[in-house]
This record gives C-alpha cells, sequence and structure tokens, in this order.
C-alpha cells in the first residue's frame, strides 16, 4: 500500500496560538518538535502495518516545518514554497489512501486556529457545499479515486470530517475550548492515540468511499473586505459581485478550482489595511 499524508499544524496537540505555528514567535520551535512527533507515529505505524511507500507532504504555510532530520527514515518528504497544489502536492491516483494530519475547521467554523488558507476568508464554497482545507483537499484525493482515511486535529475538525467522508476515522488529540485554548492530550498520549486510530484507519480503507467531486464545479470565496475580492478577481475568468465581497470562478475540474482557489487567496494577501 502506497500511504500519502499532508501535514498542517493547526491541529497538532499542544499548539493552541499563533506563537506556535507563526516562524516569527517565540514557541515555534517547540511546534516543530510536536508537529514532527505526530507524523512519526503515523508513519512509523503505517510502515508496520504493510504500508509500502510513505510521502508527506509540509503544509503548513512556507511548508518547510518538518523537522527532515527526525522524521522516520523510510518516508520521503515533500517540503517547500511554491507548489502548484500546496496541501496536496504530489497526490495522484497511485496511492491507495491519505491521512491529513494537525488538521482545523473552516473558517466561520468553532475550533482551535480555525481558518481557510488565509484569515481574510470568511466562507468557501465548491457549488453549494461550504468547505475548508479538510473539505477541498478531500476532493482532491476524490478526482483521484482515493479515500481520505484519517483525519487528526481537535473535536471540531473530527465532526467537520466526520460530516464530509462517512467511514473516516479521525483522532481527536485535544479538545476546544475556544478558537485559541484547548484541552490537550500530552504528546506521548496523542502518540499513542495516533498509532492507535492509524491502524484502525488502515484495517478499514476498504469501508471508506473517495469524496468525489462535482464535474464542472463552481468556486465561490467570500472575503472578509472588498478589496480582498477585488485583488482576486485580477485572476482571468473570475466573476465579482457587486454587492458582497464574494469571487466565483467556474471551473473544468476540481484540479482548476484548487489552482485557482490558491492563486486568489495568494492575491487577496496583498490587501493592505490602515
Amino acid at each position: 500500500m502506497k500511504l500519502y499524508i499532508s501535514v498542517d499544524m493547526e491541529g497538532i496537540t499542544g499548539l493552541v496560538d499563533s506563537t506556535f505555528v507563526d516562524s516569527k514567535e517565540r514557541n515555534y520551535t517547540r511546534g516543530q518538535h510536536i508537529m514532527t512527533e505526530e507524523a512519526n507515529h503515523v508513519i512509523g505505524t503505517a510502515f508496520e502495518e504493510g504500508c509500502a511507500e510513505v510521502i508527506v507532504n509540509d503544509s503548513h504555510s512556507k511548508m518547510n516545518n518538518l523537522l527532515i532530520e527526525s522524521l522516520h527514515p523510510e518516508t520521503q518528504l515533500i517540503s517547500g514554497d511554491v507548489k502548484p497544489y500546496s496541501m496536496v502536492q504530489g497526490l495522484d491516483a497511485s496511492f491507495e489512501g491519505v491521512a491529513f494530519l494537525g488538521y482545523h475547521t473552516r473558517a466561520a467554523r468553532k475550533g482551535v486556529l480555525s481558518h481557510t488558507m488565509i484569515f481574510g476568508v470568511r466562507n468557501m464554497y465548491i457549488n453549494e457545499t461550504a468547505i475548508g482545507e479538510l473539505g477541498f483537499n478531500a476532493f482532491v484525493a476524490g478526482h483521484y479515486g482515493v479515500p481520505v482515511l484519517l483525519v487528526a486535529g481537535d473535536d471540531e475538525t473530527a465532526a467537520e470530517a466526520e460530516e464530509l467522508i462517512p467511514g473516516v476515522t479521525t483522532a481527536v488529540v485535544k479538545k476546544r475550548i475556544s478558537r485559541t485554548a484547548a484541552l490537550c492530550l500530552t504528546p506521548d498520549k496523542s502518540g499513542r492515540l495516533l498509532r492507535e486510530k492509524t491502524k484502525e484507519a488502515l484495517a478499514n480503507r476498504s469501508r471508506v468511499k473517495p469524496l468525489v467531486p462535482p464535474e464542472n464545479p463552481v468556486l465561490s470565496i467570500e472575503f472578509a473586505n472588498y478589496g480582498q475580492a477585488e485583488w482576486a478577481h485580477l485572476m482571468p475568468g473570475t466573476e465579482i459581485d457587486d454587492n458582497s465581497p464574494v469571487v466565483t470562478f467556474r471551473a473544468k475540474d476540481i484540479l482548476e478550482a484548487y489552482r485557482a482557489m490558491v492563486v486568489m487567496t495568494e492575491l487577496a494577501m496583498k490587501t493592505t489595511f490602515c
């Protein structure tokens, strides 16, 4: 079996505010170590359970957070920026399963450090379905016929995953108190949980179906500010609402929609506030 793992940072145990996930802040190095440890628990278990190949994609911020010198020696790491498919770079039909580690809930939903790509996004939709990073990435996996087997993060992230993907295995490593506070498992206990849930997810893989995206999807992004929408609308093929900060893009498939989302959110970050 070939397993793909996308590792974000906000859903890792003990990481509860920006000081752990921003490379300029005081707790970031601690966050890197805990993030790498959580990844290793899943990677090591995957190999023990018979996976022949494990590819890990660093999926947070500049995507160079995981400590490669501390990773399981048999894994391969996709690291760095710029990646056309961002959090799902390298995912294709050759994989038999996907795991999302350190994930968080979408913008406007309860959860530790909840957001969707950038903090200027209020809501994001594929057709009528509200999605965040978890949902969009699962749709890309579904495009290739690959099911999402495991999602790890806080309790709200687990609920979001279970709503989207029937039969998915979830690992709750912390429980939300507020957006920047949580009841967290220790790294040792989260490690035991992740090993147990990885075994469960791999054993149950035949029961989970890929999240198949719609054909010719319409991507809609509601930004927090109309200036952000104006920047995003600079991308050819987009339409902007005259009365709200919503930009839409009619895509030929989910891959084109995903790349459009990456471009639109990158452009929107150029908005300045005074």
